[in-house]
């Protein structure tokens, strides 16, 4: 593990996956902070639970993933978020996510002014923008960033949560962008961008907003990087897969790790595969990595 420890922020909802075999915490905030955290680095929430049964269960779960709770807000009038995932023979989930729950009402306080001028860097998602209030929340804890702190906008395109404004605003607010390859050409359909290809829309994407990076998921088949001077391909690794909940968050959390050590595109695209991979290979996206596991999620190439 590296020496020098970064302070990374995963804003936006927590939530309970109500899985076939039962129930576990989850939201990308979660999955990424855990995953940032078990790569060395300062991995830190910022959401909104109910102050509910469930509510407490999961800041008590976030306590056993060793993450801190302080940024957690407590909300009296709206309940913990839960979301109905089945998964299907491929291992691959489909969501029914509960409305007007605690993360739809994310508040801007001086605890987080003071995070965010703190933070080293902070992941977002379009998910978590469904509600004006939490839109606005998120829009200003981007703006109080840091003069040189990464902002990642992992999109998450879920049910119909998500609109053309969303996108765009968070593409002028960003450095990096995750899609995955189903998205691509749904978003850029979205913000007036012709298709033409994963690689062409991903460079056209990368300079319309200037972005310092673009990555492009395949699932399976690895990633697609795209920054201003270099192009890299990876295929994957080949796992058995348990589920995917949770192998792009922590897709994310492995580019953004080796990312913000200047990393070159083939350690990062490496890392992140690697990762990602090894989460799909297990249950939920919050798994406890044995010492053998542990090698293999940090071992990168150069």
């Amino acid at each position: 593990m590296c020496v020098s420890k970064h302070t990374v922020v995963g804003l936006g909802e927590v939530l309970w996956d109500l899985l076939p075999g039962g129930r576990q915490l989850g939201g990308a905030p979660t999955n990424f902070a855990y995953i940032t955290s078990v790569l060395g680095d300062i991995g830190i929430v910022a959401s909104r639970l109910g102050k509910d049964d469930l509510g407490n269960e999961a800041s008590q779960a976030l306590k056993r993933l060793d993450l801190p709770t302080a940024q957690i807000q407590l909300d009296r009038e709206h309940p913990t978020g839960t979301v109905k995932v089945d998964v299907d023979a491929a291992g691959q989930p489909r969501f029914e996510i509960t409305e007007s729950v605690a993360w739809d009402y994310l508040e801007w306080t001086p605890e987080w002014r003071a995070l965010a001028g703190q933070a080293d860097a902070v992941c977002f998602g379009s998910l978590a923008q469904r509600s004006p209030r939490s839109r606005e929340t998120i829009r200003q804890f981007l703006r109080a960033a840091r003069q040189g702190a990464t902002r990642v906008f992992d999109v998450n395109l879920r049910q119909t949560f998500f609109s053309a404004d969303v996108l765009a605003e968070s593409m002028k607010l960003t450095d990096v962008v995750k899609v995955n390859d189903d998205e691509l050409p749904r978003v850029l359909s979205l913000l007036g961008i012709a298709y033409d290809g994963e690689l062409a829309s991903a460079q056209r994407l990368r300079s319309t907003y200037a972005l310092k990076l673009v990555c492009v998921t395949r699932g399976a088949r690895g990633s697609l990087l795209v920054n201003k001077d270099a192009i890299h391909e990876h295929s994957g690794f080949s796992v058995r897969v348990a589920d995917t909940v949770g192998a792009g968050d922590a897709f994310t959390a492995g580019l953004l790790h080796h990312y913000l050590r200047g990393a070159s595109p083939a350690t990062m695209n490496d890392a992140a595969n690697r990762v990602g991979s090894w989460v799909a290979s297990q249950v939920g996206g919050t798994p406890t990595p044995n010492a053998e596991q542990l090698r293999h999620v940090l071992a990168s190439s150069s």
